[in-house]
């Protein structure tokens, strides 16, 4: 039996490598990956420091460390173990930057691998990260339960909870890292059918890992029902369906001494109420 304290598992991960696996034979579908590798590069390019050692932690592809090439010294790959309690491996105040892109969603202790991430960060090492996240397929979500319920009185595990914005901005302040950044960015994708967004979700290697998943197969019945609600609930004027992506972007850094401090509480030097009643008219 698993420790009290121990985080709750979540994620089958031996599957998900499996299913990324699949993924690739089957014609991988990379465009979320492709547009944060872009996004990845362009805010790096407004970071106005020289990273020399860097590591990518996660990512499944070379897009990142593709468009990275040049930008970074040298950018190592480092796989999130299938048992995390293994750890990744990382050598203390070794890295200057630690990217990864849609890899830490499906991560059962996040707070313990944001924690191993800090802890490889030189001072004024820099993370930045993107995980799916917030309303990720919320409109499969609602479809495939609408559906269940309907069709077989109940309601399965379909699509795994995704962290929302303030959770991972707090969770960032947790494992110690300073000038926490979160922003999201969403992207709605359209499609002929809910069946072609599960196909495209194969081909990603996204498909349900949860650990307690549905084992038996989904009755005919079931995902018809679901399509057709999907449809009915989430189609534009032209008959094409819409699927949300939210992905959320995180960024700290290991505390230096340098780097900005917020103010005591009680040494401001002017009054906002007195600022108030001088611009308040007379």
């Amino acid at each position: 039996m698993s420790s009290p304290a121990a985080p709750p598992i979540l994620f089958d991960r031996g599957l998900l490598r499996v299913r990324q696996s699949r993924a690739l034979g089957l014609g991988a579908a990379t465009f979320l990956l492709d547009r944060v590798a872009e996004d990845m590069a362009e805010r790096l390019h407004a970071v106005l420091r020289e990273f020399t050692e860097g590591a990518d932690i996660g990512t499944a592809g070379e897009q990142v460390r593709s468009v990275l090439a040049g930008r970074v010294g040298s950018l190592a790959s480092v796989e999130l173990p299938d048992a995390e309690s293994r750890g990744l491996g990382l050598a203390p105040d070794t890295l200057d930057l630690a990217v990864s892109a849609l890899a830490l969603q499906f991560v059962n202790d996040l707070p313990g691998v944001l924690a191993q991430i800090r802890g490889a960060l030189k001072p004024d090492g820099l993370l930045l990260a993107a995980m799916t996240g917030g309303d990720t397929l919320t409109e499969l979500r609602q479809s495939f339960a609408a559906a269940e319920a309907e069709c077989e009185g109940g309601v399965s595990p379909r699509v795994a909870p995704f962290a929302d914005l303030r959770e991972i901005g707090a969770l960032l302040q947790r494992t110690g890292f300073a000038l926490p950044v979160t922003d999201v960015d969403r992207v709605v994708v359209r499609y002929d059918s809910a069946f072609a967004l599960m196909a495209d979700l194969r081909r990603m290697g996204a498909t349900n890992i949860l650990v307690e998943r549905r084992r038996s197969p989904t009755r005919r019945a079931t995902l018809l029902r679901m399509a057709q609600l999907y449809s009915e609930r989430f189609a534009d004027s032209d008959g094409r369906i819409r699927a949300t992506f939210d992905i959320i972007w995180l960024s700290g850094w290991a505390p230096h001494a340098s780097q900005q401090q917020p103010l005591k509480p009680g040494s401001a030097k002017a009054s906002l109420a007195e600022a108030v009643k001088r611009l308040a008219p007379e």
